[in-house]
C-alpha cells in the first residue's frame, strides 16, 4: 500500500485568470511548526503537470506578498507556468527577540539552516526548501519535478542565488530582482549570518553568491534585474561583485540595470514578465 500524502490545509483559493491561486498551511517536521506557503495553478494544470517556478520574497515579506503585488499570475496563465510562494521564516517560535527586528529573526530567515541556538530549532529554511516543500507540492499539485526554476528578491535574490549554486542540477532556471549578491560585504548579511551561523566566516561564505562562485559553484545562465534608484544598492546588494565573481569564473549572468527604479514591488512588476518568460523558455 502506498504511504499516505502528507497533510495539506487549505486556507483560501480564488479564481484567477483562468486558474486558482490558493494559500496552503501544513505541520513542517523540518521546521517543527506549521508553514505556509502560496501556489498559483494555472489554466493548463487542469489537464496534466506543469512547470513549477518558485519565488523566494524579502525582508518583512509573507507568502502573500508576491501573489498580490507582482502581477505576475497573468504572464503564468499564458506561459502554464505553476507559481510557488513560500513564508519567509517560521512563524510563532516562542523565541525571545523573534520579532525584534525587522531585518533578523520573524520575515528574515535568508534561506539557510541556522546553526546557532535558539534559531536552530526552526529556522531550517534551506532543508524545507530543498526537500520537504517540493515533496509536499508532487503529492498535492500536478508539478513537473524536472522542469523546476527558482527566482526572488532582495534577501529571496540571495536565497535563490545561493540555494541554486549550493545545489546543483535541482533549477533548470535562476534569476533574481535586486539581491543581496555579496551578504558577507553586507550589513543584512553580516547581521544575519552572524546570528543564525555564529562567527566562523568560512560559514558564512558557503551562504554568499559571489564567494559560492568564487569557489568554482556553478548555475544555470542567470537574469538579474537592479534598479539604480534603489537606497540599498551600494551599501547592501553590491550586484558589481557578484557580477565581477562571474565573469571570473565564467558563470553566464545577465545584470540588467534601470534608471529610475527603486527596491520595491512597482519595480518588480515592471519587469516580471521578462522573468516568467526566461524561466518558460529554460524549462519547456
Amino acid at each position: 500500500m502506498a504511504a499516505a500524502a502528507p497533510a495539506l490545509e487549505t486556507l483560501s483559493e480564488h479564481a484567477c485568470f483562468g486558474g486558482v491561486q490558493g494559500f496552503y498551511r501544513h505541520a513542517s517536521h523540518e521546521i517543527g511548526l506549521p508553514m505556509r506557503f502560496g501556489v498559483y495553478r494555472p489554466p493548463q494544470a487542469a489537464d496534466g503537470p506543469v512547470p513549477v517556478l518558485t519565488w523566494l520574497a524579502g525582508l518583512t515579506c509573507t507568502e502573500e506578498t508576491f501573489a498580490i503585488k507582482a502581477g505576475a499570475q497573468r504572464v503564468a496563465a499564458a506561459l502554464g507556468l505553476m507559481l510557488v510562494t513560500p513564508d519567509t521564516s517560521p512563524r510563532d517560535t516562542g523565541i525571545a527577540g523573534a520579532d525584534a527586528a525587522w531585518d533578523f529573526g520573524n520575515a528574515a530567515g535568508f534561506y539557510l539552516d541556522a546553526t546557532q541556538a535558539p534559531w536552530s530549532r526552526h529556522w531550517r529554511m534551506e532543508s524545507w526548501l530543498t526537500g520537504e516543500l517540493p515533496q509536499l507540492l508532487a503529492a498535492h499539485f500536478p508539478v513537473r519535478a524536472d522542469a523546476a526554476g527558482l527566482f526572488g528578491h532582495s534577501m529571496g535574490g540571495h536565497g535563490a542565488l545561493t540555494l541554486a549554486l549550493r545545489h546543483p542540477g535541482r533549477w533548470r532556471s535562476v534569476s533574481a530582482f535586486a539581491p543581496i549578491a555579496a551578504p558577507t560585504q553586507s550589513p543584512w548579511g553580516v547581521k544575519a549570518f552572524a546570528g543564525y551561523l555564529g562567527d566562523d566566516r568560512s560559514a558564512w561564505a558557503a551562504h554568499d553568491a559571489t564567494a559560492l562562485v568564487k569557489s568554482g559553484a556553478t548555475a544555470p545562465p542567470l537574469l538579474i534585474d537592479q534598479g539604480l534608484a534603489d537606497q540599498f544598492l551600494a551599501e547592501q546588494l553590491r550586484p558589481e561583485l557578484f557580477e565581477a565573481a562571474c565573469r571570473e569564473a565564467g558563470q553566464p549572468v545577465t545584470l540588467r540595470r534601470h534608471p529610475g527604479y527603486d527596491h520595491g514591488y512597482y519595480f518588480i512588476a515592471s519587469f516580471i514578465e521578462d522573468h516568467l518568460r526566461h524561466h518558460a523558455q529554460a524549462l519547456r
